[in-house]
């Protein structure tokens, strides 16, 4: 939602989730005290964090008091189900793509050029972005 690149690990051997941060420069989180012990990150070569909670807006308030989430951010540019940047798209580009209504109301679209998702803000980017107000004080230019 914030407009960070982000990877959700699936796999099951950690050795191989280290090793793809530390070659993409990424910070790991997680709730594995087992992982915050590894060399690696012991000696600051790998940031991680240790999320206290499992809960998600717990989580990003963690994740925002412990580094500044709001100087970069820009919500709504990046695919939330591939991850890959968002393009803007005309409405004449999406109108057969989208609902009759969106298409009579909107004037703002945006496409994954992966997954071919469009978005505008409709009131379920209204909600995201009354929650990211709510959690971590960011507005819609990713400002505090």
């Amino acid at each position: 939602m914030m407009g960070y690149d982000s990877l959700f690990f699936t796999g099951e051997d950690d050795s191989q989730m280290v090793r793809q941060a530390l070659a993409e420069n990424r910070i790991l989180l997680t709730r594995d005290t087992g992982i915050m012990k590894r060399r690696v990150v012991a000696s600051g070569r790998l940031k991680a964090i240790l999320m206290e909670s499992e809960e998600p807006e717990q989580q990003m308030r963690q994740l925002a008091a412990a580094i500044d989430l709001n100087s970069e951010a820009h919500p709504f540019t990046i695919c939330l189900e591939c991850n890959r940047e968002l393009k803007n798209r005309k409405p004449g580009e999406v109108k057969d793509r989208v609902p009759p209504y969106v298409y009579k109301t909107q004037t703002q679209y945006m496409e994954c050029p992966e997954c071919r998702r469009i978005y505008w803000r409709g009131t379920h980017w209204k909600a995201m972005l009354s929650k990211l107000q709510r959690i971590v004080g960011i507005g819609e230019s990713g400002k505090v």
